[in-house]
């Protein structure tokens, strides 16, 4: 058994002062892994304490050398990548090969992408050519708590870490107490890279506990949250009486519009992208929208895909997918799966309980709908699970219109060789990202959603952004520079 019960506050790994004990369960076995503490409202203060005592130090410390820690904390990061892996393996259940890869590679794409952005961003500006007095600077926001989820750990520890140091803000990580054991390997990487005592602090706690009392502490200027929309909403309360900014990445259904046109791959593109992470991914393209001239073929394509992808151990090696994160997640995926049939979806694939072979852990089977129209609960609420529902469409204008008929709006999808389509529906899906034909967004380009998917963009430039504040000077001295 695992034990972790320390926070990292100030530089130093400290005992809680109002810790009670918290079982992690390896959810490919249901049986507990891990022991860690979840901290109180002393150890919240303890820690927003340390970042705001180490904010002005900080914020003066020159642009350059924040970015020389982050690019150690990166090497850090790449020589013990194996022990980062097999911790997200065993806490939240990725299988191993995929943890490696990508949840993993995540991290170091995105560390890459702050160090290449930070490099080129000018943190003090003239205004313009006619002002020669008159300055931008972009300073830090201030102390930021950064609250994260289970489902891509190292993802979205490192896209609000690497953003927020660069800046200048200082820092309390609170990890989901669903997938700790990463976030404090983590935190003795920042150790290890260098970061001034208080600059980066870790506390462990759940959302109504921890999670509330940063939202709400008077000394933190800043939320950065990625989690469900529920979560979000307390959240942005909890804020408001100290007015502090508060950035969202919420939840997504998005569309994956299939038109008669689409290539050749675009259906088994879309279902493994479904799948992927066990369909844990608040961009899953979850509601594939397929034009009516082609609607059968892709159904049982689906369906076939579907079935070929095969359910197995975190621990193993290979292409399948592992179990979903808890007790709770499962038997909400089952509910939804039973609340599509109730509705009169057609089943084509997967469907109730766990796959065959597997008795214990918190297996689903990869499940495909077809016949789901958009006012079904399938197609309106996020399953957070291995399930796509399939619409029929005539029209492009029916197409977008049901695309855009959700409260969400992060990430939508277009399948179509038709360049002019594809730019109209860009222009017109109401979401915060439109990925087309397969094409992934490159390196630096925004992660984030609009609507009930929250506000604020992450990566590269965009991310730094949303950790500072824009400073107007006037009577600039340009002679004591």
């Amino acid at each position: 058994m695992i034990e972790k019960r320390q926070f990292y506050i100030n530089g130093a790994w400290v005992d809680p002062i109002q810790g009670r004990d918290h079982p992690v369960i390896d959810p490919s076995t249901e049986e507990p892994c891990a022991v860690i503490s979840l901290g109180g409202q002393a150890d919240t203060d303890a820690a927003v304490a340390a970042a705001k005592a180490a904010l002005p130090g900080w914020m003066a410390t020159p642009p350059a050398e924040r970015i020389a820690l982050v690019e150690k904390l990166l090497a850090v990061y790449q020589e013990r990548a194996e022990e980062m892996a097999q911790a997200m393996s065993l806490e939240m259940g990725a299988p191993i090969d995929f943890a490696r890869a990508n949840q993993v590679g995540a991290g170091t794409w995105h560390l890459t992408n702050f160090i290449r952005a930070a490099k080129e961003f000018a943190f003090e500006q003239p205004l313009n050519d006619r002002s020669p007095e008159d300055r931008i600077i972009y300073e830090a926001v201030g102390v930021a708590a950064l609250i994260t989820p289970w489902n891509w750990p190292m993802n979205q520890v490192t896209l609000k870490v690497g953003a927020a140091a660069i800046a200048g803000c200082t820092m309390v990580l609170k990890p989901s107490e669903e997938s700790p054991l990463d976030a404090i390997v983590f935190a003795e990487m920042m150790h290890a890279a260098g970061f001034p005592p208080g600059v980066f602090n870790l506390v462990n706690g759940d959302g109504a506990g921890v999670g509330s009392q940063l939202s709400a502490h008077p000394d933190v200027d800043m939320v950065s949250f990625t989690g469900s929309t529920r979560a979000g909403r307390l959240i942005s309360k909890a804020a408001a009486d100290t007015i502090k900014r508060v950035h969202l990445e919420l939840g997504g259904k998005g569309a994956n519009i299939l038109f008669d046109d689409a290539d050749d791959k675009a259906v088994k593109r879309g279902v493994l992208h479904m799948m992927q992470n066990t369909g844990q991914s608040c961009n899953a393209p979850s509601r594939m929208l397929v034009q009516s001239a082609i609607y059968d073929k892709v159904v049982d394509e689906a369906a076939e895909v579907a079935s070929k992808v095969t359910v197995g151990p975190a621990s193993e090696q290979g292409r399948h997918i592992g179990p979903v994160v808890n007790a709770v997640q499962w038997g909400k995926i089952q509910d939804l799966i039973q609340k599509g049939i109730d509705e009169g979806a057609r089943l084509v694939a997967g469907g109730l309980g766990r796959p065959e072979g597997l008795n214990k852990g918190f297996f689903v089977r990869p499940t495909v709908f077809a016949d789901v129209t958009n006012d079904m609960t399938i197609a309106r609420e996020e399953i957070f699970g291995p399930v796509l529902s399939i619409l029929k469409f005539e029209t492009e204008e029916e197409a977008v219109q049901v695309a855009n008929d959700t409260p969400y709006g992060l990430t939508n999808y277009v399948q179509t060789q038709d360049g002019a389509r594809r730019n109209r529906l860009a222009r017109q899906l109401r979401s915060g990202m439109v990925e087309m034909n397969g094409k992934s967004r490159s390196a630096g380009s925004p992660f984030g959603g609009m609507k009930q998917s929250g506000n604020g963009r992450e990566g590269g430039v965009y991310g730094l952004h949303d950790f500072l504040e824009v400073k107007a000077v006037s009577g600039w001295d340009q002679g004591a520079e």
